[in-house]
């Protein structure tokens, strides 16, 4: 069978590789036409602390995608997800899967698209960066996480979870929404360090009234996931009930939470966001308004207010028009609008 990657730059890129590397029937799909055509040049070369590898593979752009796909590792960003879908469905085998392994809240939409048995649920939080044409960076490690939608045991997973062990150690769990929506909420607070150019640590660090509008601002989305009956589930860097405690004054949790993601950036090679990277440096409309207005509709609907993650949505809009620029007063922003709302 051949494995579809949909979506080539640093998460699609990354696993591509690695597949290819263990001989595995890879074609990676891209919009980027000098991307495809730097790969199928001189393979894809992804660079990590310790070197740089360059694998041999095969690349296209979407238009020459035939059609009886069986397995799709779908690897675009939030905002490009129905487009891609238009791509996808009419081509997917009727045995197929779409695995998404994307930010957000993506298996809905596949779902509604190619039906719930074709959709296989992902968490993705090892890090990555296209960097350029034919070249990715590994920025560090990360949990890989597999599952049915309605947390069922099934041979299909455990097989995807031995196929992607060669890209990462592939974990399976029968409450995948738990975990896709954890990465989701806990990604609020990723956005809000993204506004300043400066490391990840350096935000959370940076002082206790930072760190408490940081909680907050997850507390939001953490609120509408269990409103929406999810059981939020921990990995690497978030743990929800240290969000929980925080939000109610524990002083040490929330100096653990903001520790702990200290800890696991510093580790990293990549230690900016892929949001800051997109604003900063390749100077693009980032998935804020898909990922976290995805949040705030949900929200709407449940009778939740997000008036922190509504700022923090607009501020990212300043920054991608140009009205706005990176600095801690944006930060300082956040805090104050914190402040006002708990007075509120």
């Amino acid at each position: 069978m051949t494995i579809t990657v949909f979506g080539a730059g640093a998460i699609g890129g990354i696993t591509g590789a690695a597949l290819a590397r263990a001989a595995h029937d890879v074609v990676l799909v891209d919009k980027a036409a000098d991307h495809i055509a730097a790969m199928n040049a001189g393979g894809l070369t992804v660079e990590r602390r310790d070197g740089a590898e360059t694998v041999a593979v095969r690349a296209i752009t979407p238009e020459k995608l035939g059609p009886g796909l069986g397995l799709v590792l779908l690897a675009v960003k939030s905002q490009d997800t129905r487009a891609a879908l238009e791509v996808l469905a009419p081509r997917l085998a009727n045995d197929g899967a779409i695995v998404s392994m994307q930010n957000g809240l993506n298996e809905e939409l596949i779902a509604a698209a190619v039906g719930e048995r074709r959709t296989v649920g992902c968490l993705v939080n090892w890090a990555a960066d296209w960097m350029a044409p034919g070249r990715i960076l590994h920025g560090g490690e990360g949990a890989l996480v597999l599952g049915e939608l309605d947390g069922r045991p099934s041979a299909r997973v455990d097989a995807l979870a031995t196929l992607l062990e060669v890209v990462a150690p592939t974990r399976v769990s029968d409450n995948i929404l738990g975990y896709t929506w954890a990465k989701h909420v806990y990604g609020a607070l990723l956005v809000a360090t993204a506004v300043v150019n400066a490391h990840v640590y350096e935000v959370v660090e940076r002082s206790p009234e930072t760190q408490r509008m940081l909680i907050a601002l997850v507390m939001e989305s953490m609120r509408v996931a269990e409103a929406a009956g999810i059981r939020l589930e921990p990995f690497d860097e978030y743990d929800p009930a240290d969000y929980r405690a925080a939000a109610c004054g524990d002083e040490t949790a929330r100096a653990r939470a903001m520790s702990v993601i200290a800890t696991h950036y510093r580790g990293h090679t990549k230690t900016k966001t892929g949001i800051w990277r997109d604003l900063a440096v390749r100077r693009r409309k980032t998935e804020v308004g898909a990922l976290l207005g995805a949040t705030v509709t949900k929200a709407e609907k449940l009778g939740l207010a997000m008036p922190l993650t509504e700022r923090l949505v607009a501020m990212i809009s300043e920054l991608e028009a140009g009205r706005r620029v990176m600095t801690w007063d944006n930060v300082d922003e956040l805090v104050r609008a914190t402040t006002d709302t708990a007075r509120s």
